[in-house]
C-alpha cells in the first residue's frame, strides 16, 4: 500500500487519476472549506462555548477542511476545549502532496507541517493524531468508506460529505452510505456538501435531514446543506453511548503510567483529578522500571495485539514528543527484534517502503548488532527506550492534577452521586464523582471479579565501560538489552531482562533470577553478554524488581467495574507492555465517559473492555 498520487495541472489544481476528478474547485480549496463546509455547519459559530465538537467527514483527501478547521478553532475566544475531527479516507495521499495543497495557504501551512510530521504508518484502520496538546484530535480512518463508518460510533455534530464526484466514486455517495451517515446524527447535526446531485439529495431527505439549496462557489452554482430534523422517531440498535458535559471530580488510585496517564487525559478535559498512592511518591512499583523498551507486536496476519500496540505507540510516541527531551528522557532509536529461527513473516505486502513501521532488518542492521548476516530479526522503526517515571512526572504536573502520596485506599463508599475512599484508619482520603482504579496488582482489592495476575519481574543493569561493545540500539526477543542510556551524572547504562513470575509479588532481588538474565543475554546477544561478563563476574551490576499486573488473556482491561456501581472504572492490566499502552487506554477511557470518536475501531476497542471478562 504506497501514498496516493496526485497530479497537479499546470494551474495548479490536484488531480486523481483514479477517479478522474479534481480534488477542489477551481476557486480554491480554503474557500471552499470555509464557505461549502464550515459556512454550511455555521461554525464557528455553532461550536460557541461548547465542551467539545465533533465533525464527521467522508473523504479526507489532501486533508483542507481538517486544516480550516483547526486553523478555525485555534482563532476563536469561544471555542470548544476539545476539536474532533474522524475523517475516512481509502487512499490516503503523501506528506508532500499534503504540503504542496497548503503552500497556498500561508495561514495553515505551520498546521499543514504538523500533520505532515504526524502522517506516517498508515495502514489500513484507525489512526489517532494529537495537535494542540491533544485538544485537537484528528482520527484518520484507512479503508473502504462502510466498514469504517460500521467500526466507529459517536454522535456528531457536523457532518462534511467530500469525496469525489459521484459520477467518478459512486460507493462514496451511495444510499447505503448515507443511511450509514445519518447513524451518526444527532437532533440538529448540520450537514454540508459541494455537490447538489437528486440522488444524493434524495438520500439524505429520506435518512432524516432537512436540506436546502445553498449558494455555491464558481464554477459551481450550488451547494448543499441540512440539519438531521427526522418527522419520526430515531431507533438506535443498543443505548446510546454515555456523555458527560460538565467534568467533575475524579479520583485515580494508582500513580503509575495507568493511573498518570488517565489523570493527564481527564485533565485535559477538565477533569479536577486526585491521584492517590500508598507510596510517598508516584512510578513506585512496576513503571518505576528505571528505563524500558516500547516496541510493536507484529504477527503475519496481523493479529489484533500487533494492532493494539501499533494504535498504542503512536499514541505514547505524541506524549513523549509533546513533554519529554529526546535522547535524554527518551530516545526514538529503533528497534531490533531477534525472531525464532526461520520466523520474519510480516503481513503480505509489508517492506521497508512503508506504509508500515516494522520489516525483516537488513544485514546492515544486523552487522550493527554483532549478529550474523542470516540470524531471522525484524526492524521496528516506530519504536526506542523511555523513562517511564519522568513520562509519569510530565503528566502529573499537568494543569487540574492533584497527587497525593501516602494515601493508601482500603476501601471506596459511594452515596448522594459522589464516592468516598477512605484508609485503613477510616480516614476520608478524597471524595469525587468519579473513580478509576489504576493500582496495577492492587487493582484486585477494588476489583475481585476481574481475572488479574500479578508478575514478578527482575532486570538487570548497570554503567557501561569506556568501550562497551553494546549495540546503539536496543534488541529484543527472548529477553531485550537497551544500552548506550545517558545517566544524570554523564555516564551511560545498560539495562537487560527480564523474569516473568506469575503469581509471585516477591521485591526481593533473586541470585536464579539474575543468572538467568545473564543467560538470557547469552543467547540473546552473544557478544553483548561477553562485553558484560567482566561486569557480571565483579558484581558491578544491580537489580531491579518489579511486579507487574495481567489479565487473563493478557490484554489491559478498560471499563466501569460494575454495571451497579455508577462511576467506579478500572483501566489496569497494562502488563509488560505500559509504555505501550498507558496513553491509549486513557484515551479511550476518556471517550466513552463524554461520547467522543473512539481512538480504536469497535471490535479493538470492545478487546480491551472489562466487560468481555464477564462473559
Amino acid at each position: 500500500m504506497t501514498a496516493e498520487p496526485v497530479a497537479w495541472r499546470a494551474d495548479g489544481v490536484p488531480h486523481s487519476e483514479r477517479f478522474d476528478d479534481i480534488y477542489h474547485t477551481e476557486t480554491g480549496a480554503l474557500a471552499q472549506s470555509r464557505h461549502v463546509f464550515l459556512g454550511g455547519c455555521g461554525l464557528p459559530g455553532a461550536w460557541s462555548g461548547r465542551p467539545q465538537w465533533r465533525i464527521l467527514e467522508t473523504g479526507f483527501g489532501l486533508g483542507l477542511n481538517f486544516l480550516t478547521s483547526w486553523q478555525a478553532w485555534r482563532a476563536d475566544a469561544n471555542r470548544p476545549r476539545m476539536l474532533h475531527f474522524v475523517s475516512v479516507e481509502a487512499h490516503p495521499v503523501g506528506p508532500g502532496d499534503l504540503l504542496r495543497a497548503a503552500e497556498a495557504y500561508p495561514e495553515l501551512m505551520p498546521l499543514a507541517r504538523e500533520l505532515a510530521a504526524q502522517w506516517h504508518g498508515l495502514l489500513p484502520g484507525f489512526h489517532r493524531l494529537a495537535f494542540d496538546a491533544g485538544r485537537v484530535l484528528l482520527t484518520l480512518c484507512i479503508g473502504d468508506v462502510q466498514p469504517m463508518l460500521r467500526a466507529q460510533r459517536f454522535e456528531a455534530d457536523s457532518i462534511f460529505l467530500d469525496g469525489f464526484s459521484p459520477q467518478q466514486n459512486p460507493a462514496m455517495w451511495s444510499p447505503d452510505t448515507l443511511k450509514a451517515v445519518s447513524r451518526f446524527a444527532r437532533q440538529g447535526t448540520g450537514l454540508a456538501t459541494w455537490t447538489y446531485a437528486r440522488a444524493v439529495r434524495d438520500a439524505l431527505a429520506q435518512n432524516g435531514f432537512q436540506l436546502e439549496r445553498r449558494p455555491g462557489l464558481p464554477p459551481k452554482r450550488d451547494c448543499l446543506g441540512g440539519v438531521f430534523a427526522p418527522a419520526w422517531t430515531v431507533r438506535r440498535r443498543g443505548p446510546a453511548p454515555e456523555r458527560i458535559d460538565t467534568p467533575g471530580r475524579c479520583a485515580v488510585i494508582g500513580a503509575g503510567l495507568a493511573g498518570a496517564a488517565v489523570a493527564a487525559s481527564l485533565a485535559r478535559r477538565g477533569w479536577q483529578v486526585t491521584v492517590l498512592d500508598a507510596a510517598d511518591r508516584f512510578a513506585a512499583g512496576a513503571s518505576g522500571l528505571p528505563f524500558g523498551l516500547m516496541a510493536p507486536h507484529v504477527s503475519p496476519d496481523d493479529a489484533l495485539l500487533s494492532r493494539l500496540t501499533r494504535a498504542g505507540i503512536r499514541a505514547t510516541w505524541h506524549e513523549l514528543e509533546r513533554l519529554l527531551e529526546e535522547g535524554r528522557d527518551w530516545r526514538a532509536s529503533g528497534v531490533l527484534e531477534r525472531r525464532p529461527e526461520g520466523d520474519t513473516r510480516v503481513p503480505d505486502g509489508w517492506s521497508d517502503g512503508g506504509p508500515n513501521e516494522s520489516w525483516p532488518a537488513s544485514a546492515a542492521q544486523l552487522a550493527q548488532a554483532r549478529l550474523p548476516a542470516d540470524a531471522p530479526a525484524l526492524w521496528h522503526a516506530r519504536a526506542g527506550w523511555v523513562r517511564p517515571q519522568r513520562l509519569i512526572t510530565a503528566w502529573l504536573r499537568g494543569p487540574g492534577i492533584e497527587f497525593r502520596g501516602n494515601a493508601p485506599v482500603a476501601r471506596t463508599v459511594h452515596g448522594d452521586g459522589a464516592w468516598q475512599l477512605f484508609d485503613a484508619a477510616d480516614r476520608l482520603l478524597a471524595e469525587a464523582e468519579r473513580v478509576v482504579v489504576a493500582a496495577g496488582f492492587e487493582s484486585g482489592r477494588f476489583a475481585p471479579g476481574l481475572p488479574l495476575q500479578p508478575v514478578r519481574g527482575q532486570v538487570m543493569w548497570g554503567a557501561m565501560a569506556a568501550d562497551p561493545g553494546l549495540p546503539a540500539t536496543p534488541v529484543n526477543g527472548d529477553g531485550h538489552l537497551i544500552a548506550h542510556v545517558p545517566a544524570d551524572d554523564g555516564t551511560q547504562l545498560w539495562l537487560a531482562g527480564a523474569t516473568f513470575d506469575r503469581d509471585s509479588t516477591d521485591l526481593e532481588p533473586s541470585d536464579a533470577d539474575a543468572a538467568a538474565n545473564r543467560e538470557r543475554l547469552e543467547r540473546l546477544l552473544p557478544a553483548a553478554a561477553a562485553a558484560l561478563a567482566a561486569s557480571f563476574d565483579r558484581g558491578q551490576v544491580n537489580a531491579w524488581v518489579g511486579v507487574r499486573c495481567a489479565s487473563g488473556d493478557r490484554r489491559p482491561l478498560v471499563g466501569p467495574l460494575d454495571a451497579d456501581a455508577a462511576g467506579l472504572w478500572a483501566c489496569t492490566a497494562l502488563g509488560s507492555r505500559g509504555l505501550s499502552f498507558a496513553a491509549l487506554c486513557a484515551e479511550l477511557l476518556a471517550a466513552q465517559w463524554h461520547g467522543e470518536p473512539l481512538p480504536l475501531p469497535a471490535n479493538l476497542a470492545k478487546a480491551l473492555a472489562t466487560q468481555r471478562t464477564q462473559a
